[in-house]
């Protein structure tokens, strides 16, 4: 299994500070309407951003792939102490 792309990675960390309420830079409003036209974010009358449920089940998603990247990781190292031990 490869590991996690850093595009997906860079796209949990968006989706996980718009889910915690803190505001995208100024610079990044291409990054917004990619995000409304994915129908990941959707903005309100003020141009906040919040995660559709299309939003959150992606960043749900992300983080459950993070979290098995991780697990993967330890299983592999474990291998490895142990063919090196024997």
């Amino acid at each position: 299994m490869d590991p996690i792309s850093l595009e997906d990675l860079a796209l949990l960390d968006v989706l996980q500070r718009i889910d915690q309420g803190h505001p995208l830079g100024t610079h990044s409003r291409t990054l917004h309407e990619r995000l409304i036209d994915a129908a990941l974010a959707q903005a309100d009358d003020d141009g906040a951003l919040t995660l559709t449920d299309a939003g959150v089940e992606r960043c749900k998603s992300l983080r459950h792939r993070v979290a098995a990247d991780a697990e993967a990781a330890q299983v592999i190292k474990e291998r490895e102490d142990a063919a090196q031990e024997t």
